[in-house]
């Protein structure tokens, strides 16, 4: 071998080793493929089941600390996709105490805009006058800290904001019902800064009024946004024109006396009294009933709760996993006050067929429905909730 044949044997490997050299580099500084963390994280936009998600921070919103903010973040860190403003949560609560169930399932509904890092819901402590505080608020107010883990499902619901440039919104709010409409507010005006908007929001006194700052904060910030606050007790303390701008009750009075005239969508959430008051006054003022949205989750706001047809011959409902088989005589509004009732263990959230929790395998057998759920059920299942029996019944519970 040459001493020139060996010099080029010599300067073909160094060119090799650069080579192989200048490849590592590349490959190590290429980005990892974004493709499977994207389908991650689609697929858990509506994730199945209950995922666990940690308390990150709580805060009061109202004087009387009723009214707490709890940030919840996702124990895995992957980040979360946007839901719809005006949508809920489910969580499913492992509430101590000998007067408690094990567990309750509850639907909160989401405060704020979406954040991938989070999501706040708003809670407040039920009680009346006299009776101890509810069950699943009362656990949150008390025992659900910073750290504290809860198990949640996705957001669901359809009483969301949709925009209508020909339709100004009004959302009216009362107490508590505030919740899901600011989440359409500040939706609404982040994507439309000069978006003609109104809110009407009743409470009691400014000890009940939540989110104050915030929403005058908006007022000063968008000058399309009219913010219209109603004291129905106002506590000495409480200065009309700085605290509150009427006192009473929201009526269809005060929306003629003070919304332009002209086509508005309006978005209602708040308790039986003012839902039952303000729903019927619009229609009868002429509102479409297709520009009429209200709050679905809860107790049913509109009409005490259908109860079946003058009872016939009766059926068969069958609890597999119960190992029960009970006649159905039409004594029951649905399937699950009649699987109550018989003292049954069955999961339940909403009670108005949105947020699926007691959503149940049927084995055999036809249920029916007074109006479509907005739930989507999945195909073999129904919903206890809003569903009766059509036909004798074998359900998986």
């Amino acid at each position: 071998m040459t001493a020139l044949t060996l010099l080029g044997y010599i300067v073909l490997a160094f060119g090799l080793q650069i080579l192989v050299a200048i490849g590592v580099a590349i490959w190590r500084r290429k980005p990892v493929p974004s493709l499977p963390q994207a389908e991650t994280a689609r697929s858990l936009a509506a994730w199945q089941g209950l995922r666990d998600f940690r308390v990150i921070s709580r805060v009061y919103e109202d004087a009387a600390q009723t009214q707490c903010s709890f940030d919840l973040a996702p124990l895995d860190a992957i980040a979360l996709q946007p839901f719809q403003p005006g949508q809920f949560l489910t969580l499913s609560l492992a509430v101590d105490g000998s007067d408690a169930p094990a567990r309750v399932v509850r639907c909160y509904s989401l405060s704020d805009t979406p954040d991938p890092a989070f999501f706040r819901i708003t809670v407040k402590r039920a009680a009346t006058s006299g009776q101890p505080a509810g069950i699943a608020s009362g656990w949150l107010h008390d025992q659900a800290q910073v750290g504290t883990v809860l198990q949640i499902r996705a957001p669901s619901g359809q009483f969301v904001f949709t925009t209508d440039a020909s339709a100004p919104p009004v959302f009216i709010a009362g107490g508590i019902g505030i919740t899901p409409i600011l989440s359409m507010l500040k939706g609404a005006l982040a994507e439309q800064p000069d978006l003609e908007a109104h809110l009407y929001y009743g409470v009691r006194n400014g000890q009940d009024h939540a989110f104050k700052a915030v929403l005058e904060g908006l007022a000063q910030e968008h000058p399309g946004f009219n913010l219209h606050v109603v004291y129905a007790d106002p506590e000495p303390g409480d200065v009309l024109g700085e605290d509150y701008d009427q006192s009473g009750f929201i009526s269809l009075d005060l929306l003629k006396q003070t919304l332009p005239h002209g086509r508005h969508a309006f978005y209602l959430c708040g308790p039986d009294p003012m839902m039952k008051a303000l729903i019927p006054a619009l229609q009868g003022w002429g509102v479409a009933q297709a520009d009429i949205h209200r709050e679905s989750f809860g107790p049913q706001t509109m009409a005490p709760r259908p109860m079946p047809a003058v009872p016939g011959p009766s059926l068969t409902i069958g609890f597999r996993r119960s190992g029960r088989t009970l006649d159905w005589l039409g004594q029951d509004a649905n399937l699950l006050d009649f699987a109550e009732r018989k003292l049954i263990a069955v999961d339940a959230g909403c009670r108005s067929g949105s947020c699926g929790t007691c959503e149940t395998r049927l084995i055999s057998g036809r249920v029916a429905y007074a109006t479509k759920p907005d739930h989507d059920i999945a195909p073999g299942h129904c919903l206890l909730c809003v569903g009766t029996p059509a036909t004798d019944l074998e359900l998986d519970a």
